[in-house]
């Protein structure tokens, strides 16, 4: 063996050390569900945990003239979700004529954005079928004093 590639002589409390980077501290708290990891590095995400984040930032958002939010207005008729982050919207308005139409659909899209582990998303507007006040919660025919 050359002198450089002898092994160091052991001391008192075995050989040396190999040197090597410091090992970053263990995890202390419970551990973090793959969806949020906002870049994806795990490749995929639990859609349903996913869907779940979603939704509830879809409930910060609501319908200028009605003061209940966009999903238990029952506006997005669907949302779909894939294991790649991957997200798509499907939704309506009140009605074409809506004073929001030009700034809803640009926010609920945002607001998805926004999710950690959502890589992409998709909104599509759509007026069929109608939306009309059957689509409307329970939660929000509370919040609103309707029933029927």
């Amino acid at each position: 063996m050359s002198e450089e590639m002898k092994p160091a002589p052991a001391g008192p409390l075995g050989p040396p050390p190999a040197e090597t980077a410091p090992h970053p501290p263990a995890p202390t708290g419970p551990a973090e569900p793959a969806a949020a990891d906002a870049a994806g590095r795990s490749g995929s995400v639990d859609p349903e945990a996913l869907r779940a984040r979603i939704i509830e930032a879809f409930k910060t958002c609501y319908d200028p003239e009605i003061p209940v939010d966009i999903y238990e207005l029952g506006l997005i008729y669907g949302l779909d979700v894939s294991a790649d982050g991957s997200v798509q919207i499907r939704m309506t308005l009140t009605s074409p004529m809506c004073p929001a139409a030009g700034s809803l659909p640009p926010e609920v899209e945002e607001k998805a954005k926004s999710i950690p582990g959502v890589t992409d998303v998709k909104l599509e507007l759509v007026w069929d079928p109608p939306w009309d006040m059957t689509k409307l919660s329970e939660a929000a025919r509370l919040q609103l004093n309707m029933f029927y």
